[in-house]
This record gives C-alpha cells, sequence and structure tokens, in this order.
C-alpha cells in the first residue's frame, strides 16, 4: 500500500452482514477505515453523512439493488465524484460489460474474490483519484 491510502475511509455497501466483516477485517489491516453498510437505503444514509474516499458496492440486496444506488449516487452532488467499485456475485462477462462500459463504475470484482485482488483494485482506483485532482 502507498503512503497517502492511510486512513482513506471507505463506506461498502452490502446486505450479508458476514460479507462486510470479512471485507472489514481484510481492508482494516492495510489501514484503511471501513464503514459497513447494511442494505442500499442504509447504505445511502451512510455515504451522504460519511462522504468517503471510496465505495464498495453489491449488487444484489432486498431493500433496493446495488444498480439504484449507484443511480442515486451518481444524481447526487455530494456523492457523484465518489469511485464506486462493484462487487458482486453477478459474474457473467455481460454483467462485467454492463457494469464498466455502460454504468462506468470504477471497477467491477466478483465474488467470490481474492483478497489481493481487491486490494489492488481500490488502490489503482484511489491512485487514478489521486492523479486527476494533482493534474
Amino acid at each position: 500500500m502507498t503512503g497517502d491510502q492511510k486512513g482513506r475511509r471507505i463506506v461498502y455497501i452490502e446486505d450479508d452482514q458476514e460479507m462486510i466483516e470479512l471485507v472489514t477485517l481484510i481492508l482494516s489491516r492495510r489501514g484503511y477505515e471501513v464503514i459497513g453498510a447494511q442494505g442500499g437505503r442504509t447504505g445511502l444514509e451512510v455515504v451522504l453523512a460519511q462522504r468517503p474516499d471510496l465505495i464498495l458496492l453489491d449488487l444484489m440486496m432486498p431493500d433496493i439493488d446495488g444498480w439504484e444506488v449507484f443511480q442515486q449516487l451518481k444524481n447526487h452532488a455530494q456523492t457523484r465524484n465518489i469511485p464506486v467499485i462493484v462487487i458482486t456475485a453477478k459474474a457473467q462477462p455481460i454483467d462485467r460489460v454492463l457494469g464498466l462500459h455502460i454504468a462506468k463504475v470504477d471497477d467491477y470484482i466478483a465474488k467470490p474474490f481474492h483478497p489481493q485482488e481487491l486490494v489492488n483494485s481500490i488502490e489503482n482506483v484511489l491512485n487514478n483519484v489521486s492523479n486527476q485532482l494533482s493534474v
């Protein structure tokens, strides 16, 4: 991890509490502050309150699906520029194409994933954002 990643705040919007705990463990060991939000509605509230550096987003949730959450985030002035990485069991090639090229999420990770894949994705996205801000 690069030195400027330490202390970065990430909100993980996911309906599975065990998954939130797993991702929190993986990322907190690398210096990230992870705030879990169980479900789409709660996730939107947490993102507005916490103003994270990055959002991890599940797509399949019972209250509001992840695409609806993503759309609301991108339509809100305070959250539209926060990068979003999708973490989902929707792993078909068409799902990735829709996410990356149509919706324009910052990255798309299929479950199950390797912890290093998640860390690499987060570091790449945050580094890209930092590089865009310094230009």
